[in-house]
Parts: C-alpha cells; structure tokens; sequence
C-alpha cells in the first residue's frame, strides 16, 4: 500500500497524546512518564530492509524494520527493560543462550539416562515469527504469562518497537512451547530448548509418531508454522550434536555456505583484538569438542581461518602456545599439540 502522506506527525502525536492520558489517570509515574516520552527533534519513521539467508534453500530475504529512531522506540525499550529479565529468570530452564548452555542441558540430560541409542534429535524454525505476531493476541499472552508468575498486571499501550517486540516473540513462543511439552513430556525423558524462534528437542519414541507430533503442532496457530529436521545428529546454533548408540558427541558447527571469516588482522584495531578472536575460538573449541581428534581438527580449521585473514603463522602459533599453556595441563596433551609432527 502506498500512502498519500508521511504519517510521523500522526503517529508521534499519538504517541504523546496515548504517555499523556496513561499519565492523566495515574497509571504510570512521572519518571516513567518522562522515560518514554519522545523527542520531536531526534525521531524519524521507521526504514525497512531485507537480509539474505545465504545459509538457506533458494536464499530467502529476512525483513528487518530500523525502529532506532522511532517514536515508540523509548516505550519499547522500557518495557523490555523491565518485563526482559522477568521472562529470563522465569524461563532460563527452556531458554538456550549459546551452543555452551545446550551442552551443558544435555549433559544433565545424559546424566539422567535419557539418552538411548534410539534417542532422536530434532530442530525446528519458527518461520517470520517477530513480523507475524498478531499484536493483540501476543499482549494476551503477555498479560496469561505475567499473571502466571505473580505479576500485576500493567498496560502502558499498544507500541511496538524492534527491543520489546523480541520480548513479546520470546512470551509468545513460552506458551506454545509449553503446550508442545504438556502434550508430549508424558515420562520425563523429553528435552527442549529454545533460542528465540529456534527449538531444539529429544525424542525417545518413533519418528512416524515425532512426524505426527509436529505436524499436528503446526495446524495450532494459523500464523506459526514450523520447518523441523529430524536425525540422530543435527547442528543447533554454531554446535553439532550426534547420538552415537548412546553417547553424546558434540563439535562446532560451521554453516557450509558460511565464509571462514574473522577480524582481519590489520593496524587499525589494537593488539587485543586479536587476540581475543583467537581465545574466544579456542575457548568455543574447548568447551564444544569431546574427542581430541575433532579438538585438533577444530584447531587446525581456526589457524586456517587466521591465515585467510592476514594473521601471520608466527603471531597465531604464540598465541596458541600462551593460551594452551595458561588453561591446560601440559602433562595432559599438550605434547600431541607442541609436537604434532612426532605423532602424525
């Protein structure tokens, strides 16, 4: 649709005209008052702009709309302020942060005996789940979710913006997510977490019944529909994870159409640049392999990428030895990695 005018006169007048009558009856404070309040000289409309999913079929466009300068972009971040860290602390057990905490969820898992030869492994997408919210059914939720863990109940307006719409996805998702488990997790070997629109869970029956679990999942909201991949090894995030016959193997997990990327090494960054880049890969490896083998494979993928980028063999090998020698054991392997060649 094209419109005939620009609309951020409208849109801005409404917003102020909306923070005045919540202000006028005494539903938010001063301080809240002024934290939202836009400022008619620093906001603009909001730009839409699509980026590529170089990593997916047919590379498909993900919208993103720049609410930086918008006028609801001040009631947007302090609503995410505030309800954020409710839905992080009440949601840290299905909430997956990084490739290092679904690990770490999985060993517990393993602890528990969970883990069968049997045992399948699914992922699935939530397609365009932030530009498909319906916002009067997601404040819904937020009003059930709030509610569910002792919350009073605050309405402080419709505005959306780019912070508080990731909140909403997040408490939108809490509920579908917790009746997919309530309909499934029957005898408590079941494992899900989530990481925005992604979840990544066990199975510990057949997959003609998983198939029909998820198929099923899809026909219960018009709008969220999930793509879902089965098998018993699959990549979440940046880390591969494979039952072999009962045992948990895990590794770092590169995209195949992912470039072998890092900070070039160049002059204009600091010393420490780059060395954090080379400890931050270290320590993912580190933490992510369970073999040596795919350890020193990792380690020769990363040396690899430094050299692409202009790192000089020289610096890289230093910083290896530093890091190696600083956080593992030298009697442990690091004579397998000083000196590799004796062991090739």
């Amino acid at each position: 649709m094209i419109l005939s005018e620009n609309p951020f006169h409208e849109i801005l007048n409404k917003v102020i005209q909306l923070l005045n009558r919540r202000r006028g009856k005494k539903l938010i404070l001063l301080r809240q008052y002024n934290k939202m309040l836009p400022n008619h000289d620093k906001y603009e409309l909001a730009h839409l702009y699509f980026n590529p999913k170089t990593h997916k079929n047919d590379i498909p466009v993900r919208p993103i709309e720049n609410t930086i300068r918008v006028s609801t972009t001040k009631i947007s971040n302090y609503l995410s302020e505030i309800i954020g860290p409710i839905f992080d602390s009440k949601c840290q057990m299905t909430t997956i942060i990084d490739g290092s905490s679904l690990i770490k969820k999985f060993h517990q898992y393993v602890r528990r005996n969970r883990l069968k030869p049997s045992t399948l492994f699914c992922t699935f997408d939530i397609s365009n789940l932030c530009t498909m919210l319906l916002q009067d059914e997601a404040l819904d939720i937020l009003v059930e979710f709030l509610r569910v863990h002792g919350y009073v109940k605050q309405i402080l307006g419709g505005a959306m913006g780019s912070s508080f719409t990731l909140t909403l996805a997040n408490i939108f998702m809490w509920k579908w997510q917790k009746e997919l488990v309530r309909r499934q997790d029957k005898t408590g070997d079941f494992l899900n977490g989530k990481y925005i629109d992604a979840i990544f869970m066990t199975w510990n029956k057949s997959e003609k019944e998983l198939k029909k679990a998820l198929d099923e999942a899809n026909t219960w909201h018009p709008n969220i529909k999930l793509e879902y991949k089965i098998s018993k090894s699959l990549p979440f995030l940046d880390v591969l994870l494979t039952n072999n016959n009962g045992n948990l193997s895990t590794m770092v997990y590169h995209k195949p159409a992912a470039e072998p990327y890092a900070v070039p090494f160049i002059f204009d960054h600091p010393k420490h640049t780059f060395v954090n880049v080379i400890q931050t890969s270290l320590t993912r490896a580190v933490r992510y392999l369970s073999t040596f083998e795919t350890f020193n494979n990792e380690r020769c993928y990363i040396k690899l990428t430094l050299l692409l980028n202009g790192y000089s063999s020289s610096f890289i090998d230093k910083e290896f030895q530093i890091f190696f020698t600083d956080y593992l054991s030298t009697n442990s392997f690091m004579p397998f990695i000083t000196h590799e060649k004796n062991f090739s």
